[in-house]
């Protein structure tokens, strides 16, 4: 199937589900293959930098070993969220690996609550955005050098994740098989970036994004399309649409951008 760029996946597939890379996708979720009741092992590693080490989270495949994805946070951290989509992710045969990317500024996650959003917000104000690339770049170093991994690694990041992420590959040196950006926050200041960022890359934004406008995606889109990126907006959805734990949650849209993401991982980067 050739990409498809820029579709705006239609309201009328919420009610009645839609057939998407084999799998059937309905209001309860992608009826998964057999191995989605399978546990995977989580364990916690550090990752040597100039200034220490850094802490990370690691989910391993139930058979072990695949191909990697290095997993970029929203701006809550390595939160409850970001967990389960890393467990999903293993359990679809990636070795993922999750940074706490706040680790110098001595915190991995907020606290669930009505402040979560101001406490993630105050965190990135404080981050030191050129050293979290730096980080990034040295956990994908990292990751493609561990015995259970294999050199093939792509990039997964959601909100602050998925700008960093383009950061991160437009500035790595071996350049990540794949890309997947949901609704990256900081894109609408890295398109100058774009011309270094021509791996494979998907892209999600909801219609109804309350910090990124539709101009701007519009802006963002043209950016980025390519023969290998695939761009999709989710009419009514806002930001952070996919995380079920925050307020913006839209269950539908959530639904159909992860059966998307998992069949592009799927083509891009077989596990």
């Amino acid at each position: 199937m050739a990409p498809t760029v820029a579709d705006e996946v239609p309201a009328g597939r919420w009610a009645r589900g839609v057939e998407l890379a084999g799998r059937r996708v309905t209001r309860r979720g992608v009826r998964m293959s057999h191995t989605a009741q399978v546990s995977t092992a989580e364990r916690r590693v550090a990752i040597p930098t100039a200034l220490g080490a850094m802490p990370a989270r690691q989910w391993l495949p139930p058979r072990g070993a695949g191909p990697g994805i290095l997993l970029f946070q929203e701006i809550f951290g390595i939160s409850p969220y970001l967990e389960r989509r890393a467990a999903d992710l293993a359990r679809a045969g990636y070795v993922v690996l999750a940074p706490e990317f706040y680790w110098r500024l001595g915190a991995a996650s907020v606290a669930d609550g009505p402040d979560m959003l101001e406490q993630g917000l105050a965190l990135v104000e404080r981050l030191d955005w050129d050293a979290a690339v730096t980080d990034a770049l040295t956990a994908h170093t990292w990751l493609r050098g561990q015995p259970h991994s294999s050199d093939a690694v792509g990039f997964v990041g959601f909100c602050f994740g998925g700008g960093l992420a383009f950061a991160a590959a437009a500035r790595a040196d071996v350049k990540p098989e794949a890309l997947v950006s949901y609704y990256g926050s900081a894109l609408p200041a890295l398109l100058d970036l774009a011309p270094q960022v021509r791996m494979p890359s998907l892209h999600h934004f909801g219609s109804a994004d309350s910090y990124i406008d539709a101009a701007t995606v519009a802006r963002i889109r043209t950016a980025v399309e390519g023969p290998d990126t695939e761009f999709y907006t989710y009419p009514g959805a806002d930001h952070a649409f996919d995380n079920a734990d925050f307020v913006t949650h839209h269950p539908e849209a959530a639904t159909i951008a992860w059966a998307l993401t998992l069949a592009f991982l799927a083509r891009r980067l077989p596990a």
